[in-house]
């Protein structure tokens, strides 16, 4: 388009609604070698506009068409505002959206082209620049299917005709600058798809949403400033699989009903420090529009929950638990996503962040939709997500939800329901190359942080790293260990000796992956009931059973979780629309079962043969001889340094006296941990501290009933 013409009415009336694809082409100054030319706004319903420039001269445009104005100017205008009068007298001065140069550089847009942007919240959403001296927001989105995308808010009153965004070519990306607007701004992108119809979406990219269920995108800004550089030195001084880590998983709405980020920090930090936890597992905190989804159905994957505060809020939080040396690990869901018209679903009309084959694109089971893994910017958009809950929030690990849902291609999928990869495989070979690639990546740019894999199946390599062919991860949950403990110990005792396999079969794979052993929040939901309600007996018998269970699983080989209200055995089954059942306390049992817990994680943290080595085989060695009972299971675990530490635990309801078992070592044996204790509430049957050993390594200890026993060897 010349500068001599005016452009066409077909442009022009584009223009003033808002729907041409590249406004800048026609708004804002055109001048030519000369330094001749034109200036041109929208501005509906004026009866004057002027101009005031640079210089401090003024222009006055005429009115073309549709609520467009042109001025015709000679020299560059340099900065300039733009006055608008109206027939009730009233005028309005403003800068001039469209006078400005894009927000977002070709660099920018060839990495996000690549999929290779890894900070890729940098450029796209909304941020607070100032330009030419204006301060303003620049917004930036990937639609590339648009027609036209407006930016539609508080700034324009829900209009947003007024701020029609250029699409910045074959990228897909679409970018405004808005002056004198910034923090605090609610917005969304109005998005005029293939098919003609304008659709509202909140920002993907938005690092701050409403508190649901309003929907829409927040502008927001960081001022926080981090005291955690102690922290952040000594976990990348060497990686977790060699480091002791006892997990307390917390859904953060339901800890403590009514607390927010900053509110819950000085409570959290001393409860968890005071039972010894070294890292606490948050339920995922990204926004989500349904609380009883307990964030797992996310909306908005750069957004920390606006339920509990701003995202410098969340940060304040983790920098407290990181001061008080507790790691944070956080729940990621990049496995699946609501479809909340709202949000990712069809975000310019048509199948972009899903798979666009319904056999790949849909979990039919959770009514959400699948990411389309080998789009390359959709790739990105997660890969780089990961990396923004590490740099942005200084997060110590992410478990992933899900990970078998998105490995296997028929993952509850009936028979014709799915399609084979291109080897006629059952694996989802895009989802395998993406996890792969976030592992590595997150592995590289953050060294001593923890991945970790909720995977279900035995899939092979989870924990094996990326060039090996392996998934990359640095853990594993250990579902297996988790289905087959359960339902041992909900077994009565006088039966157990005909499950022994549900307790033992664990050691046969316990070193082919880095393993977590969770007992989560999955397990005290939808009818399973709590922990202590799985336990068989009496009341006593039950708490006994706990405390028999945690010490076995604080003592098999892998870290562990434990998902809030067990450590003090909470008997009603979990719900996130109300509190933990904290007045238990207040009963000595639990009471004791809670100082129990504390015990337990103390002497696993001083205990360094309980976590030294957790992944190698031969570190370990199951006990036995010169009898076998199947309701005992003993085992020794040995670090670097020649420290032992034996477990013997005795799951059947009564003591065996003078239990004949070699130990790996003669000498004295100190009784580091006893269950049955009666200062946890057992009924004290033990050892008096010490068990002694003949020259030959046979030991006789009395083993108690619903008990497990730690001992250490005492080399001298």
């Amino acid at each position: 388009m010349s500068l001599s013409s005016t452009p066409d009415d077909v442009v022009l009336d584009t223009i003033a609604t808002g729907s041409y694809h590249d406004p800048h082409s026609v708004l804002g100054v055109h001048t030519d070698a000369d330094g001749n030319g034109v200036l041109r706004t929208r501005r509906p319903l004026a009866s004057t506009v002027t101009a005031e420039l640079a210089d401090g001269s003024t222009v006055e445009f005429t009115h073309l068409r549709g609520g467009i104005w042109e001025a015709d100017i000679t020299g560059a205008p340099g900065r300039y505002t733009i006055t608008t009068t109206y027939d009730d007298g009233s005028s309005h001065t403003a800068d001039d959206p469209y006078r400005h140069v894009p927000t977002i550089g070709e660099l920018d847009l060839h990495l996000i082209a690549e999929g290779r942007h890894e900070e890729l919240w940098r450029v796209l959403g909304a941020h607070e620049r100032v330009l030419d001296g204006t301060a303003g927001v620049a917004f930036t989105v990937w639609a590339p299917d648009a027609r036209a995308v407006r930016v539609l808010g508080d700034h324009n009153g829900w209009d947003g005709q007024a701020h029609s965004m250029r699409s910045m070519g074959g990228s897909g990306v679409w970018e405004l600058f808005i002056p004198e607007i910034g923090s605090g701004a609610r917005y969304k992108f109005e998005i005029l798809t293939r098919a003609s119809n304008w659709i509202e979406k909140a920002d993907p990219m938005a690092r701050l949403a409403e508190v649901p269920p309003a929907t829409a995108s927040v502008v927001t800004s960081s001022d926080y400033t981090w005291t955690d550089d102690t922290w952040l030195a000594h976990r990348s001084s060497a990686p977790l699989t060699d480091q002791p880590m006892s997990i307390y998983e917390v859904h953060l709405g339901s800890w403590r009903p009514g607390l927010g980020y900053r509110d819950a920090a000085d409570p959290l930090v001393e409860y968890v420090t005071q039972q010894g936890f070294t890292h606490v597992e948050f339920m995922p905190l990204a926004e989500h529009p349904f609380g009883g989804s307990w964030g797992y159905q996310v909306t908005g994957y750069y957004a920390p929950t606006s339920r509990f505060g701003g995202p410098d809020d969340l940060r304040y939080l983790i920098d407290r638990l990181h001061q008080a040396d507790i790691g944070v690990i956080m729940d990621w869901v990049p496995g699946h996503f609501p479809k909340d018209a709202f949000a990712l679903a069809q975000f310019d009309g048509e199948p972009l962040y899903e798979h666009p084959d319904p056999r790949r694109g849909e979990h039919k089971d959770w009514g959400t939709l699948i990411f389309d893994y080998g789009r390359s910017e959709v790739r990105n958009f997660l890969v780089a997500n990961a990396l923004y809950w590490f740099e942005e929030f200084h997060v110590d690990g992410l478990r992933v939800d899900a990970v078998a849902s998105m490995l296997y291609l028929d993952y509850s999928r009936n028979e014709g329901e799915w399609a084979p990869n291109q080897y006629g495989g059952r694996e989802n070979l895009e989802a395998i190359k993406f996890l792969q690639e976030v592992n590595a990546t997150a592995y590289k740019r953050y060294p001593g942080i923890a991945m970790i894999a909720e995977e279900s199946t035995s899939f092979p390599g989870v924990t094996a790293p990326t060039s090996h062919g392996g998934l990359g991860f640095g853990f594993k949950w250990n579902m297996g260990w988790m289905n087959d403990s359960l339902q041992y110990i909900s077994r009565d005792p006088l039966y157990r000796a005909h499950h022994e396999g549900e307790l033992s079969f664990s050691f046969v794979y316990a070193f082919t992956e880095n393993f977590v052993l969770p007992i989560s929040h999955d397990e005290v939901v939808h009818g399973k009931g709590s922990l202590f309600g799985r336990m068989p007996g009496d009341h006593w018998q039950k708490l006994a059973n706990m405390r028999a269970y945690l010490a076995y699983m604080w003592g098999h080989p892998g870290k562990q979780l434990l998902f809030m209200g067990q450590e003090f055995g909470q008997m009603s089954e979990w719900s996130e629309g109300r509190g933990l059942d904290w007045w238990m306390l207040e009963q000595p049992a639990h009471a004791q079962l809670h100082d129990f817990v504390a015990a337990l994680n103390r002497v696993y943290r001083d205990e360094s043969a309980l976590w030294a080595r957790d992944h190698d085989g031969a570190a370990f060695s199951r006990l036995g001889g010169p009898s076998w009972n199947p309701n005992v299971s003993a085992f020794s675990r040995r670090d670097s340094h020649g420290n032992t530490v034996v477990v013997i635990a005795n799951f059947s309801g009564e003591p065996l006296h003078h239990y004949p078992i070699d130990l790996p070592e003669g000498g004295v044996w100190t009784e580091v941990l006893n269950s049955d204790a009666t200062v946890y509430g057992g009924s004290g049957v033990g050892n008096y501290g010490v068990v002694h050993t003949d020259d030959h390594g046979r030991a006789t200890p009395t083993l108690p009933p619903l008990g497990v026993l730690f001992l250490k060897h005492n080399a001298s």
